[in-house]
């Protein structure tokens, strides 16, 4: 398989995941976060920013972690790519969490790009590294 293949086989790969429970998932933590913020009283101009982010960890973290242990939906081969290549399936959307994460630090909050683009880094890494994780045992164990 070549690269731009393998490429847009990882993207494939992303569409597999349950995306509506994620999106429930990712409203939920986000809204409870900005509930707890105004509770708080933390009032400041970007009092969005963290559950923002907080829900799009969420969403990407179901989403992504649902593909790899969902069996019923989707194509055989990109399931088979994707338990074959549990890191390389993880890293468009830890991409994509990385990317609308940093606009929303640098749009909702006062963070400035360069800061925004550092601060994103860790949770696009977590996804990275749970993703694949969890798909690196799940090939694991399936091996006999």
């Amino acid at each position: 398989m070549s690269r731009r293949e393998s490429r847009q086989a990882a993207v494939a790969s992303a569409t597999l995941g349950p995306w509506r429970t994620a999106t429930a998932v990712g409203a939920v933590v986000g809204g409870a976060a900005l509930g707890v913020e105004i509770v708080t009283g933390h009032w400041a101009m970007d009092i969005l920013a963290f559950p923002a982010s907080l829900g799009l960890f969420f969403f990407f973290l179901v989403g992504t972690v649902g593909a790899r242990l969902r069996r019923d939906a989707g194509d055989r081969r990109l399931h088979r790519w994707m338990e074959e290549h549990p890191w390389q399936s993880a890293l468009p959307a830890a991409g994509a969490l990385w990317a609308l994460n940093t606009a929303a630090l640098t749009l909702l909050g006062g963070d400035g790009l360069f800061e925004a683009l550092f601060t994103s880094l860790l949770p696009a890494g977590a996804l990275l590294a749970v993703a694949g994780v969890v798909g690196s045992v799940k090939q694991a164990r399936e091996k006999p």
